[in-house]
């Protein structure tokens, strides 16, 4: 028996084991069994038996077990037979499916497939309800069905439908689509055999809209070729898609902008009669006439003009040209006009990008005519009223020169680059015109044509490299660049180098960047010899030292470190030739054959110079230190090379000048390459005078640093704030001090050592990461010194021994200071945050007993308490406010220093710290964060502390109001010194919602409404009572705190929400009240803003001031004329 007839026998439900057999074969790769050759091979009647077969086989396996029930059937695992176990029945349909597949493939002209047609529609049906399980049959049968339509067999519509359906599912649901993209591709076809106005297919219109919302569509290539079929599929699918684009495009990113652009230039090439029409008016028309009215900070407008772009950078073809004329005909000279300063910007853009915008089919003179036209236009656009139109057209001319130049006549081309040039360029209404000339003529200069001109008008344009504006003077280096990039013309004869060089001196580091970049090469030549290098660098130090010294700071940059290495070793050669000493005597010999000895002569001589060459290598090391770590043998060579002669150095260039520079390069080398000046430096340290200025001991402090010897200034530091100390408090350090040269105690020296190594990050970090012991000693030794300001705050006479106030003030600020930086470096417990407490019980019990009010006895001692005992809560307080701002404080000591801050403002003259005490305030409300808002009623201890905080205010606000009536020329300077920390404050304060905070404008609102009733109880004639129209009319409390509340709308809309919260709840009802209210909405309005805010305050306002229309009529004239001007300010607020 044949293979044929073996295969055919098998076709049947006795045989289907037989038949699963054959397929199991037909997938064995190693098996020679195929059924597409067996399919192929059987006469016309075999296969028409073969199809009966197969239908009346999977008619029975479909009625045993419909696919429906194959996802249940695995799932409960139900004891059936054989024959319906879902698995065995998904084997057969599989089977047939394959056959069917192999059998349309191979199908001829002359064959009858009803038998296969009906195999085809069942398999169909399945396709339907087919489970997730079941992924390789739908595979299957979708393949089935794409063949048939591609075959073109009979009822191909709906299977080609469907296989296009399931296809752009598919697409959707996988994340590696691209095979079923190409799919789909393969089918498009599909869509012109479906009726766009049939509801059936409502689901496959959406999806196919989705596609243009989906990137690995538009950036696939069959993808593309897919969204660009959409376009000719139906001509009122063209607008859906458009939409559906435009409300995209938002979201699409540039690339993928661009491949949108590349979609809908394909579709209008391709497309012919209504549905070109169709794609110029809806589309292209549409996005230009956007790329014009939309505002330049629309979200869309830069993804809009790039599509436009993209039509435009393709002109050059007939029909290319011939459609934007068409298109930009019917508006584009009406917008150059329009009076929207934007609409004329975009519009000049759009229309120079497009130059010339003619029609090809036109006559060669009606198309000089348009140009000449256009070309006037665009002259005319340079002369706009509106900056932003001046530099879209200056970017305009430009394109246009690069692009038409050797079209345009020479006069055109003259007048286009002279107004810029000229005119343009030194445009003082607008700094935007001027850079936009410098940064448009890079463009003209990428057309080699241009150069000749370009090098005569380039010249005039020198002086803008002092422009006031940045950004021009960037964008003329910029362009001097370019310049020299493509060789137009000698840079330094458009711009001196001496002018490059006074502006490299003084200019900002964008600036300097760029003018080391344009003159490197003069100065750093490359493939002159290393003698040459050191030759430019003299006679750059010689024309400007500043200069020379930025020109450094930014040369590595350009070159390698190796280059870099290369020029220090050479400034070291020439500087050794000037020394008469025996150090590296070989160099200093083979200098000497380079260089005359009265060339050596003169230079030793030139401090200035010798001084700038150093400061050169320390530049130069600076800037390779990096390269130098990461390659350890030519980092030990250079130190190596420079610790020979830096001792020398310093004994033979003694001039200040010069040693500097060479301290710092000291401090590169390891103390040992340099053993003579590192042995030294703690001796020069320790010798200094107490009035030393910063330059004479910074650069060795950091060089003891840098060698990691941090610990031995921290112990000098130490030794001598003990030593300074009384004698008692000196014997309590627990430690013995040990003194290496016998040198007086100089404690004011070493708080000035201390403040320099913590204000600078890099010691900062050295003294830090030492061990614990040495700063907890200094710690100690610091807060001994609380015992002298006790003494100075309880003596009436100065004691000569006794150290001064302020360095015990100063190292009472520099324990806090270090307190606050110890519990940083802590990684767990809070010692150091409970010393400052300890601190601030010090402060509470020690110190405020002396901020009392001046005796009659003793005045001038009594003064010199107090002012010291303020000196001391406010330095502690500031100091307070600084651990707050850096996030260290806790929940503790938070509630600690804010009951300092309540005991500070019950002392007598307490009131005096307000201003240092509202910042504390501030940085407290703002240590919780308004995302941090608790909830009224629950137990939080933030609760609890904000609480604190807005009792604080209201006392703070009391003592300012009680202060200006006793004293009102003193507490005036009292409230101005508060100022600024009273609106910090309230802009933390307004960020928060908690009712516990809101207490804080209430409590404002109160003091002014207070102050101006008791301002008009005090009007004793009529004429006294006038409407208030700024600040200064107010009282003196009131003046101030609105002059606060009215700097920033937040804190203006807070306070009138409270207004109106306050006359809601009726807790205002006397007339002067009413009255005082109207006042401060008064003053509200002539700012000209919050006409709703104003206009619900003074309904309710109007809600309660009638009832007092008889009452002001019998009460006196006063009372009448109150209410008569409290009507007037009420009306003209609610008219606004």
């Amino acid at each position: 028996m044949s293979k044929r007839e073996a295969f055919l026998q098998a076709a049947c439900k006795e045989n289907v084991e037989e038949f699963l057999r054959f397929i199991q074969l037909h997938k064995d790769k190693a098996d020679p069994f195929d059924v597409e050759e067996v399919v192929q091979e059987m006469p016309r009647d075999q296969k028409e038996a073969l199809w009966r077969s197969l239908a009346s086989l999977l008619q029975d396996v479909l009625l045993e077990l419909p696919s429906e029930c194959w996802e249940e059937g695995n799932q409960k695992g139900m004891e059936v037979e054989a024959s319906a176990d879902p698995k065995h029945v998904m084997s057969v349909v599989e089977g047939v499916t394959l056959v069917a597949l192999v059998s349309v493939k191979v199908l001829q002209d002359s064959d009858t497939f009803n038998a296969l047609l009906e195999i085809t529609h069942r398999l169909h049906d399945v396709l339907v309800s087919l489970p997730v399980s079941a992924g390789p049959i739908e595979l299957h049968i979708r393949t089935l069905c794409e063949a048939w339509w591609k075959k073109g067999l009979q009822e191909k519509e709906k299977f080609g439908r469907t296989a296009f359906f399931m296809s752009l599912q598919k697409a959707f649901a996988l994340k590696k689509p691209w095979a079923e993209i190409q799919r789909l591709w393969g089918l498009h076809d599909v869509l012109l055999c479906l009726d766009f106005t049939s509801e059936d297919n409502k689901q496959i219109i959406d999806l196919l809209l989705e596609c243009f919302h989906r990137p690995v569509y538009i950036r696939n290539d069959d993808g593309k070729r897919f969204l660009v079929f959409l376009f000719s599929w139906n001509v009122s699918f063209i607008w859906a898609i458009h939409a559906t684009i435009k409300n995209q495009l938002e979201f699409y990113s540039r690339t993928i902008t661009n491949h949108i652009a590349e979609i809908y230039f394909r579709a209008w090439k391709r497309a012919t009669g209504d549905f070109l029409e169709k794609i110029e008016t809806l589309c292209i028309q549409d996005l230009m006439q956007s790329a014009i009215l939309l505002r330049r900070t629309s979200p869309v407008y830069a993804k809009v003009r790039q599509i436009v772009s993209y039509f435009q950078t393709r002109k050059g073809g007939r029909s290319v040209d011939a459609m934007l004329c068409k298109l930009y005909r019917p508006f584009l000279w009406k917008f150059l006009s329009a009076p929207n300063f934007e609409v004329r910007a975009n519009a000049t853009f759009l229309f120079t990008e497009a130059f010339p915008v003619h029609d090809p089919d036109q006559s060669c003179e009606n198309i000089d005519q348009t140009i000449q036209k256009q070309l006037d236009t665009v002259m005319a656009l340079l002369d706009d009223p509106h900056p932003t139109v001046r530099s879209t057209a200056t970017l305009g001319v430009c394109k246009i020169l690069a692009k038409c130049w050797e079209l345009l006549p020479a006069t055109i081309i003259i007048d286009f680059l002279k107004k810029p040039v000229v005119e343009l360029a030194a445009d003082s209404s607008s700094p935007d015109v001027r850079c936009s000339v410098f940064k448009c003529l890079t463009i003209v200069l990428d057309n080699v044509l241009s150069h000749p001109l370009l090098e005569k008008l380039l010249p005039t344009l020198k002086y803008s490299l002092h422009d006031n504006s940045e950004k021009v003077r960037t964008a003329f280096l910029d362009m001097l660049i370019k310049v020299k990039a493509v060789r137009a013309a000698k840079f330094w004869d458009v711009c001196s180098m001496d002018h490059l060089l006074a502006r490299l001196a003084i200019d900002s580091p964008s600036v300097s960047k760029r003018i080391v970049n344009l003159i490197f090469k003069s100065f750093y030549p490359l493939n002159e010899s290393e003698r040459e290098w050191c030759c430019r660098c003299i006679t750059l130090i010689q024309m400007n030292p500043m200069a020379a010294r930025k020109f450094y700071q930014y040369a590595y940059k350009h070159t390698a470190p190796t280059n870099i290495i290369k020029l220090m070793l050479s400034i070291r050669r020439l500087l050794n030739s000037c020394m008469q000493s025996d150090c590296d005597l070989s160099e200093m010999n083979d200098s000497n054959k380079e260089n005359s000895a009265d060339e050596q002569a003169l230079l030793l001589k030139d401090t200035a110079l010798v001084s700038s060459l150093l400061e050169v290598v320390v530049i130069l090391w600076k800037s390779v230190e990096k390269a130098l770590e990461h390659n350890k043998e030519v980092q030990q060579y250079v130190i190596a090379k420079f610790g020979k002669v830096v001792g020398k150095y310093l004994n033979t260039f003694e001039d200040e000048r010069c040693t500097a520079p060479l301290i710092i390069m000291a401090s590169f080398m390891p103390p040992n390459a340099v053993p003579a000046f590192s042995c030294g430096v703690l001796s020069r340290l320790r010798r200094m005078d107490s009035g030393a200025e910063p330059k004479q001991y910074s650069q060795l402090l950091d060089c003891v640093c840098s060698w990691g010897q941090a610990g031995d200034i921290l112990e000098l530091i130490t030794d001598w704030l003990t030593e300074a100390l009384p004698k008692k408090d000196a014997a309590n350090t627990s430690r013995k001090v040990f003194i290496y040269e016998t040198t007086e105690a100089k404690p004011d020296l070493a708080l000035v050592y201390l403040e320099y190594l913590f204000s600078q990050s890099s010691t900062r970090k050295k003294v830090l990461a030492l061990k614990l012991e040495p700063l907890k000693q200094l710690h100690t030794v610091l807060g001994h010194w609380r015992s002298v300001l006790h003494t100075h705050l309880s003596s009436t006479a100065e004691d000569p021994k006794s150290p001064s106030v302020d360095t015990a003030l100063k190292a009472f600020m520099y324990h806090s200071c270090l307190c606050a930086h110890l519990q940083h470096c802590s990684s767990e417990g809070r010692d150091y945050l409970l010393s400052m407490e300890y601190v601030a019980a010090w402060v509470a019990e020690t110190v405020l007993p002396f901020l009392a009010k001046r005796s009659s006895d003793g005045a001038a001692d009594s003064d010199k308490s107090q002012s010291l005992a303020r000196q001391i809560t406010e330095s502690f307080l500031t100091a307070c406010r600084d651990v707050f701002l850096v996030g260290l404080g806790d929940e503790t000591f938070k509630g600690q220093i804010l009951h300092l801050c309540s005991l500070i403002l019950l002392s007598e003259e307490g009131y005096l710290c307000i201003p240092t005490m509202l910042p504390v305030l501030k940085e407290v409300v703002d240590s919780f964060g308004s995302e941090d808002q608790v909830q009224e009623g629950q137990e939080d201890p933030a609760e609890v502390i904000l609480g604190v905080v807005a009792n604080i205010f209201q006392k703070i606000i009391e003592l300012l109001a009680r202060h200006l009536r006793k004293e009102p020329e003193e507490g005036k300077q009292l409230c101005q010194s508060a100022v600024a920390g009273l609106t910090d404050f309230l802009q933390v304060a307004q960020m928060w919602d908690s009712t516990l905070l809101c207490g804080v404008f209430s409590t404002l609102f109160a003091v002014i409404i207070v102050e101006k009733r008791h301002a008009l109880q005090k009007i004793s004639h009529p004429e006294e009572v006038i409407t208030p129209e700024s600040v200064d009319d107010m009282p003196p409390l009131s003046n101030i705190l609105l002059s606060v509340l009215l700097k920033t709308p937040p804190l203006t809309r807070v306070f009138l929400r409270e207004i109106s919260s306050s006359l809601d709840s009726e807790a205002i009802t006397s007339l002067t009240e009413l009255a005082a209210v109207l006042h401060i909405l008064s003053v509200i309005k002539h700012t000209g803003q919050f006409k709703a805010g104003l206009k619900h305050a003074a309904v309710s306002v109007q809600q309660q001031i009638h009832i007092h229309a008889v009452t002001a009529v019998d009460g006196g004239d006063i009372q009448r004329v109150i209410y008569e001007s409290s009507m007037k300010i009420l009306n003209d607020i609610l008219d606004l």
